[in-house]
Protein backbone atom coordinates (compact mmCIF):
# COMPACT_ATOMS: atom_id res chain seq x y z
CA UNK A 1 0.00 0.00 0.00
CA UNK A 2 2.63 2.71 0.38
CA UNK A 3 4.16 1.54 -2.90
CA UNK A 4 0.53 2.50 -4.33
CA UNK A 5 0.45 5.79 -2.06
CA UNK A 6 3.39 6.61 -3.55
CA UNK A 7 2.96 6.00 -6.90
CA UNK A 8 -0.49 8.81 -6.66
CA UNK A 9 2.01 10.91 -5.17
CA UNK A 10 3.73 11.49 -8.39
CA UNK A 11 0.83 11.33 -10.39
CA UNK A 12 0.02 14.22 -8.64
CA UNK A 13 3.47 16.77 -8.81
CA UNK A 14 3.01 16.41 -12.81
CA UNK A 15 -0.79 18.09 -12.09
CA UNK A 16 0.57 20.28 -9.25
CA UNK A 17 3.43 21.99 -11.71
CA UNK A 18 0.98 22.42 -14.93
CA UNK A 19 -1.65 24.15 -12.80
CA UNK A 20 1.37 26.50 -11.28
CA UNK A 21 2.57 27.18 -14.96
CA UNK A 22 -0.82 27.49 -16.74
CA UNK A 23 -1.33 29.89 -13.53
CA UNK A 24 1.60 32.06 -14.04
CA UNK A 25 0.93 32.47 -17.47
CA UNK A 26 -2.05 33.73 -17.66
CA UNK A 27 -1.98 36.28 -14.70
CA UNK A 28 0.89 38.04 -17.31
CA UNK A 29 0.48 40.72 -18.56
CA UNK A 30 0.35 41.10 -22.51
CA UNK A 31 0.67 45.08 -23.78
CA UNK A 32 -0.63 45.71 -26.87
CA UNK A 33 1.19 48.64 -29.71
CA UNK A 34 0.62 51.95 -28.97
CA UNK A 35 -1.89 54.46 -31.11
CA UNK A 36 -1.33 58.19 -31.01
CA UNK A 37 -4.29 60.69 -31.52
CA UNK A 38 -2.97 64.14 -32.34
CA UNK A 39 -4.79 66.95 -30.69
CA UNK A 40 -5.64 70.42 -32.26
CA UNK A 41 -7.76 72.61 -30.68
CA UNK A 42 -8.12 76.21 -31.51
CA UNK A 43 -9.59 79.10 -29.70
CA UNK A 44 -10.46 81.78 -32.48
CA UNK A 45 -10.41 85.67 -31.84
CA UNK A 46 -14.10 87.37 -31.11
CA UNK A 47 -15.05 90.98 -29.82
CA UNK A 48 -18.43 91.98 -29.88
CA UNK A 49 -20.76 94.58 -28.48
CA UNK A 50 -24.23 94.90 -27.44
CA UNK A 51 -26.20 97.67 -26.13
CA UNK A 52 -29.42 98.54 -24.51
CA UNK A 53 -31.74 100.32 -24.58
CA UNK A 54 -31.81 100.13 -28.89
CA UNK A 55 -34.13 103.81 -28.32
CA UNK A 56 -33.23 106.49 -26.33
CA UNK A 57 -35.73 109.41 -26.10
CA UNK A 58 -34.14 112.87 -25.88
CA UNK A 59 -36.73 115.49 -25.28
CA UNK A 60 -35.48 118.71 -27.59
CA UNK A 61 -34.70 122.31 -26.45
CA UNK A 62 -35.59 124.84 -28.70
CA UNK A 63 -31.94 126.64 -28.63
CA UNK A 64 -30.92 124.84 -25.27
CA UNK A 65 -29.00 121.25 -24.32
CA UNK A 66 -31.49 118.00 -23.75
CA UNK A 67 -30.15 115.23 -22.06
CA UNK A 68 -31.52 111.21 -23.17
CA UNK A 69 -33.84 109.96 -20.75
CA UNK A 70 -31.76 107.09 -20.07
CA UNK A 71 -28.02 105.75 -20.35
CA UNK A 72 -27.21 103.42 -23.28
CA UNK A 73 -25.73 100.52 -20.80
CA UNK A 74 -22.69 99.22 -24.12
CA UNK A 75 -21.02 95.49 -23.24
CA UNK A 76 -17.99 94.81 -24.60
CA UNK A 77 -16.81 91.06 -24.74
CA UNK A 78 -13.62 89.95 -26.34
CA UNK A 79 -11.01 86.99 -27.05
CA UNK A 80 -7.91 88.07 -28.12
CA UNK A 81 -4.48 86.80 -29.76
CA UNK A 82 -1.31 87.88 -28.22
CA UNK A 83 -1.05 90.56 -30.80
CA UNK A 84 -3.04 92.82 -30.17
CA UNK A 85 -2.38 95.83 -28.42
CA UNK A 86 -5.67 97.58 -27.53
CA UNK A 87 -9.60 97.55 -27.78
CA UNK A 88 -11.22 100.60 -29.08
CA UNK A 89 -14.64 101.28 -28.70
CA UNK A 90 -16.36 104.10 -31.38
CA UNK A 91 -19.59 105.72 -31.52
CA UNK A 92 -20.49 107.00 -35.13
CA UNK A 93 -23.55 108.73 -37.19
CA UNK A 94 -23.44 108.00 -41.11
CA UNK A 95 -23.03 111.54 -41.76
CA UNK A 96 -21.41 114.52 -40.02
CA UNK A 97 -24.11 116.73 -41.64
CA UNK A 98 -27.01 114.89 -40.41
CA UNK A 99 -26.77 112.52 -37.39
CA UNK A 100 -30.77 113.10 -37.11
CA UNK A 101 -33.16 114.45 -39.41
CA UNK A 102 -37.21 114.83 -39.43
CA UNK A 103 -37.42 113.28 -42.98
CA UNK A 104 -38.82 116.16 -44.78
CA UNK A 105 -39.06 116.71 -48.60
CA UNK A 106 -36.52 119.13 -47.53
CA UNK A 107 -35.26 118.07 -44.56
CA UNK A 108 -34.35 119.70 -41.48
CA UNK A 109 -31.16 117.95 -39.68
CA UNK A 110 -29.37 117.96 -36.38
CA UNK A 111 -25.63 117.45 -37.36
CA UNK A 112 -22.85 115.10 -35.41
CA UNK A 113 -21.86 118.17 -33.92
CA UNK A 114 -24.89 119.05 -31.55
CA UNK A 115 -24.65 115.70 -30.57
CA UNK A 116 -22.61 114.88 -27.10
CA UNK A 117 -21.41 112.04 -25.67
CA UNK A 118 -19.71 111.10 -22.31
CA UNK A 119 -18.51 108.25 -20.93
CA UNK A 120 -17.59 108.30 -16.79
CA UNK A 121 -15.62 104.84 -17.49
CA UNK A 122 -13.96 106.18 -20.81
CA UNK A 123 -12.51 108.72 -22.56
CA UNK A 124 -14.89 111.59 -22.68
CA UNK A 125 -15.54 111.82 -19.41
CA UNK A 126 -17.19 114.92 -20.12
CA UNK A 127 -20.15 115.97 -22.77
CA UNK A 128 -17.99 115.47 -26.28
CA UNK A 129 -19.71 116.04 -29.74
CA UNK A 130 -19.27 113.49 -32.24
CA UNK A 131 -16.80 115.02 -34.33
CA UNK A 132 -13.87 113.09 -34.13
CA UNK A 133 -12.80 111.06 -37.32
CA UNK A 134 -12.75 108.19 -35.94
CA UNK A 135 -11.59 104.74 -36.91
CA UNK A 136 -14.60 103.76 -38.08
CA UNK A 137 -17.50 105.58 -39.15
CA UNK A 138 -17.93 109.13 -41.75
CA UNK A 139 -15.68 111.82 -40.76
CA UNK A 140 -16.23 114.32 -38.49
CA UNK A 141 -19.15 112.14 -37.23
CA UNK A 142 -17.24 109.98 -34.49
CA UNK A 143 -16.25 109.74 -30.89
CA UNK A 144 -13.95 107.25 -29.42
CA UNK A 145 -15.68 106.22 -26.28
CA UNK A 146 -12.90 104.05 -24.60
CA UNK A 147 -9.73 102.13 -25.27
CA UNK A 148 -8.70 99.29 -23.50
CA UNK A 149 -4.80 98.70 -23.33
CA UNK A 150 -4.36 94.64 -23.43
CA UNK A 151 -2.09 93.14 -21.46
CA UNK A 152 -1.52 89.42 -20.58
CA UNK A 153 -4.44 89.44 -17.89
CA UNK A 154 -7.00 91.08 -20.23
CA UNK A 155 -6.80 89.30 -23.76
CA UNK A 156 -9.90 87.19 -22.36
CA UNK A 157 -12.22 90.20 -21.00
CA UNK A 158 -15.33 92.06 -21.30
CA UNK A 159 -16.54 95.81 -19.58
CA UNK A 160 -19.87 97.44 -19.73
CA UNK A 161 -19.57 101.06 -20.08
CA UNK A 162 -22.71 103.76 -19.87
CA UNK A 163 -22.58 106.40 -22.43
CA UNK A 164 -24.72 109.55 -21.78
CA UNK A 165 -26.25 111.29 -24.33
CA UNK A 166 -26.99 115.21 -24.84
CA UNK A 167 -28.10 117.36 -28.24
CA UNK A 168 -27.54 121.09 -27.78
CA UNK A 169 -29.83 123.51 -30.03
CA UNK A 170 -27.40 126.28 -29.29
CA UNK A 171 -26.25 126.81 -33.01
CA UNK A 172 -29.66 126.26 -34.51
CA UNK A 173 -31.93 128.11 -31.98
CA UNK A 174 -34.93 127.83 -34.70
CA UNK A 175 -35.16 124.14 -35.42
CA UNK A 176 -38.55 124.02 -36.41
CA UNK A 177 -40.34 120.94 -34.03
CA UNK A 178 -40.85 117.96 -35.30
CA UNK A 179 -39.71 114.32 -34.57
CA UNK A 180 -36.40 113.94 -35.60
CA UNK A 181 -34.52 110.66 -35.93
CA UNK A 182 -31.06 108.82 -36.27
CA UNK A 183 -28.76 105.82 -35.43
CA UNK A 184 -25.97 106.12 -33.46
CA UNK A 185 -23.68 102.91 -34.56
CA UNK A 186 -21.52 101.61 -31.65
CA UNK A 187 -18.68 99.20 -33.02
CA UNK A 188 -15.34 97.64 -31.49
CA UNK A 189 -12.21 97.72 -33.18
CA UNK A 190 -9.09 95.27 -31.68
CA UNK A 191 -5.93 96.70 -32.55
Amino acid sequence: MSIRNNAMSYKRIPLAIFFILGTSAALCQLNSNTASVALKATLGESLTVAATPSTVAIPLVSGGTATGTSPVAITTNWVLSASRTAVTLVGYFSSATAALTDGAATPDNIPASEVLGQVTTGTPTSFTAFTQTAPLGAAGAGLTLFTQALTETNRTANRTDNLNLEINLAAQPHLPAGSYTGTLNIQAQAL
